[in-house]
């Protein structure tokens, strides 16, 4: 009896898909839907941008499997995050204004805290604005320390992923978080932002 593609690992399911299981790239698909998507749209600020870089992702995911461009080095979704960053680069580079974005529909906290659970709208409102604040604090970060911001907490990448897609040591990944973490807290103290609901 067939195994249930959501029981398989990933690699197992790229190997059927690759041998014609056309269902096995839904499973992935699925299965890190929310990872990958949530990586977009917290780069890119826009949610309709997301969902088209998003397809666009998927596109070249099964070009590349048709292809036999995958090779089993690292963890599949790492491989597709990167594919979605180069895409996300290569969206910013045709239009020119990687600024123009609103993160006001933005539902994703760099911080993931519990506190905020069960609140009271108003105090949905000032978490909102806490969000957006240390949103646009980590576009003031140096590109590495911002990459592994976003791809540790937004991403939700491990570091030995993050050291795998950036190219370099989990040591110099863990020291380049420490520094962004450092200059976080030096840019909420310039900027006089408060992080706690009152």
């Amino acid at each position: 009896m067939k195994t249930a593609n959501n029981q398989l690992k990933d690699n197992e399911l790229v190997r059927n898909f690759m041998e014609g299981d056309k269902s096995a790239i839904n499973t992935l698909i699925t299965r890190h839907k929310n990872r990958v998507y949530t990586y977009i749209v917290l780069i890119v600020k826009d949610e309709f941008l997301a969902e088209d870089i998003f397809q666009d992702t998927y596109i070249k995911v099964i070009r590349s499997l048709k292809r036999g461009k995958y090779q089993e080095k690292g963890i599949f979704v790492s491989w597709v995050v990167r594919i979605a960053h180069n895409l996300i680069i290569d969206h910013f580079r045709k239009s020119k204004h990687m600024n123009m974005y609103s993160n006001d529909n933005s539902d994703y906290d760099i911080l993931n805290s519990k506190r905020f659970s069960d609140a009271t709208k108003e105090d949905e409102m000032i978490q909102e604005q806490i969000k957006g604040s240390l949103r646009d604090l980590v576009d003031e970060l140096p590109k590495e320390q911002r990459d592994v911001i976003l791809l540790r907490h937004y991403g939700g990448l491990s570091f030995r992923e993050i050291s795998e897609q950036t190219g370099v040591s989990i040591n110099t990944a863990l020291g380049r978080m420490r520094y962004a973490l450092i200059n976080m807290r030096k840019l909420i103290e310039q900027h006089n932002i408060s992080l706690t609901v009152m």
